[in-house]
């Protein structure tokens, strides 16, 4: 039961049954009761918190798992830590598994770095701490003024290729793509297997969208010209500028490392859209590949994941609960996953006893 002597209390920011899922687990393990409160929306669409206990002077965590829409699941967090800020609580931590827009943590032309305005947001509403999981970019960090606790799923995926995949010392890791090789590696590394990477793209990265600073020059009249008879050296300079704004060819897809006969095991941090992984497990095919396996911390599954995941070559994708996934494993069962319930208690645990954490990055890599 949750008494006051225990020092804590454990919330979830969101009270349907898809995303308390991860959070009774948590409470389980610790051996304390789930915080009375209740989150729900007005006929208006607005966001109300109703905490129905006591939280002075006391350490609260947050567990918050980011479902389908998530801009509802961000204020719904944000309305929950000024809620127990303004309840005199002593230090609010927030259990943030999947952190939501970590992939727009870079300056992308005329857009903006979405990740460290939540940031500021959150640290705005009173949070004090964050436990996570497998940022998008380990720098996410550093838009923080407050610690980060940034835990890592490998060891849990580790385990499941030894223990579920038969045969997996005949497997080969794959790097989807050579930004994602340096996990892989040190997947492979651990695993004591092979390293297979797949070179070239499909379709267009961001940077080569299209973007108004890519546009030739607006033509100009000039006295002496109509707007067709541009001077000789203005033709020449925008041609040159043309050549040179053209989006570069991207290259075949090929594959970099030896998968005949083998057992493909491609590791990435987040799988949402699945084209990609649609397209490279077609290319492990070809290559001789004979099961293919798709291993991802988050496993978003947005739009028509589950019905092309069926469909595709994929044997099977891991993927762990930080995020609330129970439709798409209904609608396809060849997703599994892996319970990282665990390691986010003993986080808890040790972050209000204050002991260290290095105990749970013990068997973590640089490059993980």
């Amino acid at each position: 039961m949750n008494v006051s002597r225990s020092g804590y209390r454990v919330f979830c920011a969101n009270s349907t049954s898809a995303c308390t899922e991860l959070a009774k687990s948590i409470t389980e393990r610790l051996g304390v009761e789930l915080g009375k409160s209740v989150v729900f929306q007005e006929a208006d669409a607005e966001t109300r918190v109703d905490v129905r206990e006591s939280v002075r002077g006391q350490d609260i965590f947050i567990i918050q798992t980011i479902p389908r829409d998530v801009n509802t699941a961000i204020m719904e967090l944000l309305v929950m830590a000024y809620a127990l800020k303004t309840s005199c609580a002593k230090n609010i931590i927030g259990v943030i598994p999947y952190f939501p827009y970590s992939k727009q943590c870079k300056m992308r032309k005329r857009g903006s770095i979405v990740c460290k305005l939540l940031a500021s947001m959150l640290a705005k509403a009173g949070l004090t701490h964050i436990i996570t999981m497998d940022l998008h970019q380990k720098e996410i960090q550093g838009f923080f003024n407050f610690p980060v606790d940034n835990l890592r799923a490998s060891p849990f995926l580790l385990q499941y290729i030894q223990e579920e995949i038969p045969d997996y010392r005949n497997a080969i890791i794959v790097a989807k793509s050579p930004s994602a090789a340096k996990r892989a590696q040190s997947y492979a590394e651990r695993l004591r297997l092979g390293l297979a990477v797949i070179h070239g793209e499909a379709n267009h990265s961001e940077s080569d969208m299209a973007d108004g600073r890519q546009s030739p020059p607006l033509s100009r009249t000039t006295p002496g010209h109509t707007g067709l008879e541009l001077p000789f050296l203005y033709v020449i300079f925008a041609v040159l500028y043309l050549s040179v704004m053209m989006a570069k060819e991207k290259p075949p897809i090929t594959v970099v490392g030896d998968v005949g006969g083998r057992i493909a095991i491609i590791i990435d941090d987040i799988i949402d859209d699945v084209e990609d992984f649609v397209a490279a497990a077609e290319i492990l095919k070809e290559r001789g590949a004979y099961k293919i396996y798709i291993m991802a911390t988050h496993g978003l599954l947005s739009a028509e994941a589950p019905r092309l995941i069926e469909e595709s070559q994929i044997d099977e994708v891991v993927v762990t609960n930080t995020v609330p996934h129970e439709v798409q494993k209904l609608q396809c069962p060849k997703i599994k996953t892996v319970d990282v319930s665990m390691i986010l208690a003993e986080a808890i645990r040790r972050i209000h006893n204050g002991e260290s954490m290095a105990y749970l990055f013990r068997n973590i890599t640089v490059d993980d």
